[in-house]
């Protein structure tokens, strides 16, 4: 039955009446490893939400329903809030948007290995509620780096071949980026030299050493914020990112690289599908 309004009936074969399974209840979607003939082809996740989850008892055994005896399973409801394991699994919000939310305690690993180089371009749209957090993070474990992050409401972009930190800064107008409307960036690292345009407004810098112009990793790229115990060469804060993000992309010799959020290698405190809809 749904919505009270349609329903369909079908009997089992050869009238069979017990569901003879013992095994872990999964609700919106199946482990990567998980197997079954039985269920039919469909394993991967819902994209949605569920609520007031209640399975209503029926006869435990067909002995029982032969003797006339009321042998029943209790009606069980789920708490879904407090499961024994959950992958990926987020908040419900009333409405929603296109980007992916970033609850402020994690991170998403996105890349596990990526060479900055000579030259590269990051773009991004943000909406944020705080004045301090990682947006983007790639950092070998000595001294090159490139980072972006918001610091005391202000952008920042820096970038470090090995010879010392090139930082671009964008301070926002009025209200800040704490005023519920999507930002625009996008961070060009050009050799020696580093350009930061947000939401059309352009900052440069660059470094006196030009000799010092290649970034020099094979790391994990990390949006958001990033694990504990990681070295960071080209960040200033720790604190991850509160708020939404889309259309991340990451252009190298001409070819673009979208990043996908929901094809994240590591996600702590991301939902990646959905971003909850600034009130009008």
């Amino acid at each position: 039955m749904v919505d009270g309004r349609y329903s369909k009936q079908m009997i089992s074969p050869k009238k069979a009446d017990l569901l003879d399974v013992v095994g872990v209840l999964y609700v919106g979607g199946l482990p990567k490893n998980y197997t079954s003939k039985r269920i039919g082809p469909i394993l991967y996740s819902i994209n949605g939400c569920i609520r007031n989850f209640k399975m209503v008892g029926g006869p435990v055994s067909t002995k029982a329903a032969a003797t006339g005896r009321s042998e029943v399973i209790e009606d069980f409801k789920l708490n879904m809030a407090t499961p024994t394991s959950s992958h990926m699994v987020g908040r419900c919000f009333v409405a929603t948007e296109t980007g992916t939310y970033f609850d402020g305690t994690g991170f998403l690993k996105a890349v596990s290995s990526y060479r900055v180089g000579l030259d590269v371009s990051i773009a991004l749209e943000f909406r944020t509620s705080k004045t301090n957090g990682v947006l983007f993070a790639i950092s070998n474990q000595a001294n090159d780096g490139l980072g972006l992050e918001i610091v005391q409401g202000k952008l920042l972009f820096h970038v470090d071949n090995g010879a010392g930190r090139i930082t671009a800064e964008h301070m926002p107008e009025g209200e800040g980026f704490c005023d519920g409307q999507w930002h625009s960036i996008t961070a060009n690292k050009l050799r020696h030299r580093v350009e930061l345009v947000v939401d059309g407004k352009e900052s440069q810098a660059e470094s006196p050493n030009a000799r010092s112009n290649t970034c020099d990793t094979n790391d994990p790229i990390y949006v958001g914020g990033y694990p504990d115990g990681v070295r960071q060469a080209a960040l200033s804060t720790s604190t991850s990112f509160r708020g939404c993000l889309r259309n991340l992309k990451i252009t190298k010799a001409s070819k673009t690289m979208d990043v996908q959020f929901n094809k994240a290698l590591e996600i702590k405190g991301v939902q990646p599908l959905s971003c909850p809809a600034v009130a009008a």
